[in-house]
């Protein structure tokens, strides 16, 4: 629930900012929601299933470390992004019955921040402006 809740705040700030790149928003906060929800499933999880909780949660968590660092090593960001949001939505998908609920969301926020197309500003091919950019 905590996750929803975040991931719900999170496209909040960015219907009311509308940011020029909402990828550099959604990276740090899916990997924050992702990290924030394995550190509150943790002791559940290695009470439950001991040693096993390392991959439980670690897949997660590395999944989603890994957009913030795709920049640096110039690897296509949207690539990275939607890799990101495949394993750590389709973890949440393979343990639903258990922990992996409470990742779907986070999955779901980087599928969206692949989905964004950074612009310039002019609207898509097809599409009638104002004059300043904004379609009618």
């Amino acid at each position: 629930m905590t996750a929803l809740v975040a991931v719900v705040a999170v496209a909040a700030a960015l219907l009311i900012g509308r940011p020029a790149d909402a990828r550099r928003i959604v990276r740090p906060a899916g990997a924050a929601i992702v990290v924030l929800t394995a550190g509150l499933l943790a002791p559940s999880t290695v009470q439950d299933s001991g040693s096993a909780a390392i991959y439980l949660l670690g897949v997660p968590v590395v999944a989603a470390l890994l957009p913030l660092a795709a920049p640096r090593v110039g690897v296509a960001a949207r690539v990275v992004d939607l890799l990101a949001g495949a394993v750590v939505g389709g973890w949440g998908l393979l343990l639903a019955l258990g922990i992996g609920v409470a990742f779907l969301p986070a999955g779901l926020l980087y599928l969206a921040g692949a989905a964004v197309v950074p612009g310039d500003g002019r609207a898509p091919a097809g599409h009638r402006t104002d004059g300043v950019g904004r379609a009618r």
